[in-house]
C-alpha cells in the first residue's frame, strides 16, 4: 500500500484538494470529510487509468506537515 500526500485547501464556499505527486489528481466538495473520501477515489481513479495507458505510476515522494509559527 503506498500513500500520496494530499493537500487540502479551504475556499469561500467548499473544500479543494491536490496530490503534488498525480499531476491533474484534484477534486473539490462541500465539506472536509466529503473531499477527503472524494479525493481517496480520485487517487484510485487516477493510478487506474495511468495503468491502463501503460503509463509509470509514480512513487510518493511529497511530504506535507504543518509548520507552528508565532504571529507577528
Amino acid at each position: 500500500m503506498k500513500k500520496y500526500a494530499v493537500v487540502f485547501e479551504k475556499a469561500a464556499n467548499n473544500w479543494a484538494a491536490y496530490v503534488p505527486d498525480l499531476p491533474g489528481c484534484v477534486t473539490t466538495g462541500r465539506t472536509i470529510e466529503e473531499t477527503r473520501r472524494l479525493i481517496a477515489e480520485a487517487v484510485e481513479f487516477h493510478i487506474e487509468g495511468m495503468r491502463l495507458r501503460g503509463e509509470a505510476v509514480p512513487e510518493p515522494t511529497a511530504v506535507a506537515e504543518a509548520v507552528e509559527i508565532r504571529a507577528a
